[in-house]
């Protein structure tokens, strides 16, 4: 099979494989000063739920560099669902990903299921979960732009998680071959078979590309390294992109952060790659995350705002 030509929605975005001086113009400015340790992300924050201007500025200036930010509040392990709603609301990202698994609230509370049907998924389990970015089978009408994570409680041992920006994984894909990205924006690279309940298709099938170019210019990536109910397009340049997407992940490149998350503490984000580790609860300690899925980007962190 030969991947499909890529729909190049914005020849101004840099991220066009075929803009060359505006891609590399945006390179540098990118990789300049680029933070190398996960304590450069994190802004310490008092109560998220009323963010001060200083506050939510220095989040910002860090999400527009990395897409993405860890805020160390003082809420401790309260479980008020207003803390990661209203640090969504902040960020301008109001239109939630109301899943079949969340919450009355929209949110999505990832803790260990022992009953229901939620102990069918991994994200209710406490295993690990390979590198991904979040809604990968959303349909395109549905993609998720922006993911935040808020931790009520962390497990006794283990469920740290690694980040890294998925415009810093283009940047290394495309340095290594610009075709490999070309390969990439093929229009079905990449098929999440239908999920079927009890003989009923409960959601579609769904096809479409591993990065894609929003309208506004910015890059979206949808991308999960699991190898079962995902069907990837076997032309040799797809694989071999895929192979050398997977290298990146799985080895120690700088722009791999990773660390554990404590209470009170939060990831709030363009939806980049992401992973977690396996882990134990205890009766003291028993993981509790909540997730929160928007349909649109954080707001002040497009293109536009950082490109001079």
């Amino acid at each position: 099979m030969i991947a499909q030509t890529p729909n190049l929605k914005n020849i101004l975005s840099p991220f066009s494989p075929e803009n060359n001086e505006l891609y590399e113009k945006w390179r540098d400015q990118k990789l300049e000063n680029y933070p190398v340790n996960i304590s450069d992300l994190i802004v310490e924050v008092i109560d998220p739920r009323i963010l001060s201007q200083a506050e939510h500025q220095a989040m910002l200036d860090v999400c527009r560099k990395t897409n993405m930010v860890i805020y160390a509040g003082k809420t401790g392990s309260d479980p008020d669902p207003e803390i990661p709603l209203s640090i969504g609301r902040r960020f301008g990202v109001q239109s939630l990903d109301n899943n079949w698994l969340a919450n009355d609230t929209g949110l999505t509370s990832l803790t260990v299921a022992t009953e229901g049907i939620r102990q069918r998924y991994i994200p209710y389990t406490n295993q690990a979960i390979n590198w991904h970015t979040d809604g990968y089978y959303n349909s395109r009408q549905n993609q998720i732009h922006s993911l935040l994570l808020h931790v009520v409680q962390r497990a006794a041992e283990g469920g740290e998680n690694a980040l890294m920006d998925h415009e810093v994984a283009y940047i290394l894909l495309r340095e290594k071959n610009p075709d490999y990205i070309r390969a990439l924006m093929g229009d079905n690279v990449m098929t999440i078979p239908a999920r079927i309940e009890e003989g009923t298709v409960a959601r579609a099938e769904e096809a479409g590309p591993v990065f894609s170019i929003s309208p506004g210019g910015d890059l979206h990536m949808r991308y999960t390294i699991r190898v079962n109910n995902v069907i990837w397009s076997d032309d040799p340049l797809t694989q071999e992109a895929l192979t050398c997407l997977k290298d990146i992940l799985n080895s120690d490149s700088p722009y791999i952060y990773r660390g554990l998350l404590e209470a009170g503490m939060g990831l709030v984000s363009n939806n980049v790659l992401h992973d977690r580790a396996a882990f134990k609860d205890s009766e003291e300690y028993k993981r509790h995350f909540y997730r929160a899925r928007y349909f649109n980007r954080l707001q002040g962190t497009s293109i536009s705002d950082s490109v001079r």
